[in-house]
């Protein structure tokens, strides 16, 4: 049986191109070439912009380890087709990688947040919980620790023609956008966990994507004082 520390140690971290390839072979068997497809569009979603070299190659190795078969399917008209699909030891990877620990990073919305939402929601309740309650309790702790801080630039002999009054305007508007969807994303997690202890996934949602309440964001007219 695979280890939590295996998955880390073998893939050098604690997401790689491999768990996205095991999450997609989870639902059916795949193709290189639809795996290409898949990548080129709905990946670059999942935070999965790859070249196509580096999905053959992740698959020769997912295939060294045994975590994947592939058997030739003929097609009409068409080129033959190397079909990959999960093993027993793929399937084990899988879940390795899923009871292994979350780490959320400094930027929300991460590659590894999303790609074990989307295998744990379908296949293990209780981790897609344990999974987003650790990630909203890192952002509301990441909120708490940084919304109030003092972001004033200091300047000291700038670059002439650096025009103080917009470089501060310009980092303030950067914040205000950062502050609005992170909240929203906070808003999100909670509903999504909502769902998940109440186990209705489908329930309708209860955020909505409008514009951030920014009522006590900062002045960041260019024509104040």
């Amino acid at each position: 049986m695979f280890t939590a520390t295996y998955v880390q140690e073998h893939t050098g971290g604690p997401m790689k191109l491999e768990h996205v390839l095991l999450r997609l072979l989870a639902t059916r068997p795949y193709s290189g070439y639809d795996l290409r497809k898949w990548l080129a569009a709905d990946g670059q979603f999942a935070g999965s912009r790859v070249h196509h070299s580096q999905i053959y190659r992740a698959l020769a190795r997912m295939r060294e380890d045994g975590w994947v078969e592939d058997r030739i399917d003929p097609r009409e008209r068409r080129p033959d087709a190397r079909v990959h699909r999960l093993t027993e030891r793929g399937r084990q990877a899988l879940r390795d990688w899923i009871d292994s620990p979350y780490e959320p990073t400094s930027r929300f919305h991460d590659s590894d947040f999303v790609n074990r939402f989307l295998i744990t929601a379908a296949l293990d309740r209780d981790a897609a919980i344990r999974l987003v309650t650790t990630e909203l309790d890192h952002r509301t702790e990441q909120i708490a620790r940084n919304r109030d801080r003092d972001r004033t630039i200091h300047f000291e002999d700038p670059l002439p023609g650096l025009d103080p009054r917009r470089q501060q305007a310009a980092a303030d508007l950067v914040h205000q956008y950062g502050a609005g969807a992170v909240d929203w994303w906070v808003a999100w997690l909670r509903d999504v966990l909502r769902r998940l202890e109440s186990d209705d996934l489908a329930a309708p949602s209860a955020v909505t994507p409008d514009t951030p309440d920014t009522s006590d964001a900062p002045d960041i007219s260019l024509e104040r004082p």
